[in-house]
């Protein structure tokens, strides 16, 4: 659940600051172990990863189920933290097993997955969110065992091109392969509004916060926006996506806004949306994040004061130092 609505649900809430850097230690302790079961681990975000454990149970002398075992008890001792673990054939059975019994959870999917997955919901596939739910439903498709049995002809009448690839899913079927190599594209924020906005300075107070949390994950991941993404999606769900490149990569949350909201107030035209989003892509490292510029002088101030903040509320609490743009 966004703060946002969290703190509307419970107005008297004690919201503790999120500790980025603590998040991003652990995960390498974590990926560190990971990579002593195989080299074959790919990273999808900072608390997710994939692995492939196929040819490796003479090199530990067990199952993969036994070796994922002792793994999710060596996380619990040396990083202090439980994890849930999915276990199947391929990456979509995988995450789907992972979800099926958190906190802590452990599964095993095999073969039954055709017919595990036949009587769930379509929303269960990842991918599959309520808009495209909503479209299926009308065409009388609410259960995976609904596309299961359809053919490929059939699919791609129904469902367009897409729509051999969905059944295949439906089924259980993903021909991914780990890509340890596979580096992060992207990082973004976004959120979906109790009620659709249209009025510019509702989505700009929306657009700053986004802001913020954009600037914190950048901090955290260790990388810089060399350019701004604006993602907006209408009432009627269609999405409008707009990108900006920065004159140099930064990590504050102020030049990320400024950038954003100009390309927000070009799409300000009377449409009601439901969700905004800001991403950083694509991406640079850290170490090239708001260098000196002698066209813009105040560029170290700005730095130095964002840096002072944020030590302020990593001590203090998030709303140690808040600015006017971010109030109610």
């Amino acid at each position: 659940m966004p703060m946002f609505k969290a703190l509307k649900a419970c107005p008297d809430a004690v919201v503790i600051r999120p500790d980025f850097s603590k998040y991003t230690a652990a995960a390498r302790q974590i990926r560190a172990l990971m990579e002593s079961l195989t080299p074959l681990v790919q990273p999808l975000s900072i608390d997710e990863a994939v692995l492939d454990l196929a040819g490796t149970q003479a090199l530990h002398n067990a199952t993969p189920a036994a070796v994922l075992a002792r793994f999710a008890l060596d996380v619990e001792k040396q990083v202090g933290v439980t994890i849930s673990i999915g276990l199947a054939r391929n990456r979509l059975m995988a995450k789907i097993a992972a979800g099926r019994d958190k906190p802590r959870g452990f599964c095993i999917i095999g073969q039954e997955a055709p017919a595990l997955l036949a009587p769930e919901p379509v929303r269960l596939l990842p991918g599959i969110g309520p808009a495209f739910a909503k479209k299926l439903e009308s065409l009388g498709i609410t259960k995976l065992a609904h596309l299961q049995a359809m053919d490929e002809q059939t699919a791609r009448r129904r469902l367009g091109e897409d729509g051999p690839a969905l059944v295949q899913r439906a089924r259980g079927e993903d021909s991914r392969l780990v890509h340890p190599d596979r580096d992060t594209k992207s990082i973004s924020a976004e959120t979906t509004f109790n009620t659709d906005l249209a009025d510019q300075t509702a989505l700009e107070r929306e657009l700053w916060r986004l802001s913020e949390k954009l600037a914190n994950r950048l901090r955290a991941s260790e990388y810089a926006a060399a350019g701004v993404v604006l993602k907006l999606k209408t009432a009627a769900f269609a999405n409008r996506t707009r990108t900006q490149r920065l004159p140099h990569p930064t990590r504050l949350p102020d030049l990320l806004f400024q950038t954003a909201r100009t390309m927000l107030t070009r799409e300000v035209d009377g449409t009601a949306y439901r969700l905004i989003g800001i991403g950083a892509q694509p991406l640079a490292p850290a170490a090239q994040a708001d260098p000196p510029d002698l066209a813009d002088p105040g560029q170290p101030r700005r730095a130095a004061a964002q840096t002072a903040i944020d030590a302020l509320r990593a001590k203090f609490g998030a709303n140690a130092v808040v600015k006017g743009r971010g109030f109610k």
